[in-house]
């Protein structure tokens, strides 16, 4: 069993706004291909967020990478959004599902 205690894992940084109060029920980063290091998250406040990782600020010598929410699908779903992907090859589009039962596919351009 690993812990966080053990100098093996070291949490580095947090997304900001994570979905407020709701948990969050999946996330996912886009592939490398795409070329624009965002990442992808759902949650129990029915929506869908998008971070973008920000431009190295200072010396360089921080580990912690820096996200901003970049956007938000409010009432993405009917319900909770219980899984997010990023599709493995094009990094503009993504597939949700949700408690409403549907499974739907997005096309993400920014």
């Amino acid at each position: 069993v690993v812990s966080s205690t053990d100098g093996l894992w070291k949490c580095v940084g947090r997304l900001p706004d994570a979905h407020s109060s709701y948990a969050v029920f999946s996330i996912d980063c886009a592939p490398t291909r795409a070329g624009h290091g965002r990442i992808a998250s759902a949650g129990g406040d029915n929506s869908i967020n998008i971070y973008r990782e920000e431009s190295s600020v200072g010396d360089g010598t921080s580990e912690a990478p820096k996200f901003s929410l970049e956007d938000v699908a409010v009432d993405a779903h009917d319900g909770d959004v219980n899984c997010i992907k990023w599709h493995p090859r094009d990094g503009r589009c993504l597939v949700s599902c949700g408690d409403d039962g549907a499974v739907k596919l997005w096309r993400y351009i920014r």
